[in-house]
């Protein structure tokens, strides 16, 4: 499947109850979600960090359902076609 189909049945399932959120409110879920992806690689508990990146993700793609961006399209553009690592501020 790909990223822009699950963010579709993303939308057509959980849309209407964002639509009534606030960005900033799809955004303090995401940071809560965060925080918990954080917990549980501190913990190095693989099950949890799972089920958190599921959380985190699917928060993302919630919020690019409120605002209608395909995020699918950037990545690509950002991440395959072009390659920002080199960017990156890291100890070689």
């Amino acid at each position: 499947m790909e990223l822009s189909q699950l963010r579709e049945i993303l939308r057509e399932k959980y849309y209407p109850i964002d639509a009534k959120s606030s960005a900033l409110f799809l955004l303090s879920v995401l940071f809560e979600e965060v925080g918990e992806l954080a917990e549980s690689v501190r913990k190095k508990d693989l099950k949890w960090i799972e089920e958190e990146l599921a959380d985190v993700l699917f928060m993302v793609l919630s919020i690019a359902n409120y605002f209608n961006l395909d995020v699918e399209a950037k990545l690509i553009e950002k991440y395959v076609k072009s390659d920002p690592s080199k960017k990156w501020d890291l100890e070689q």
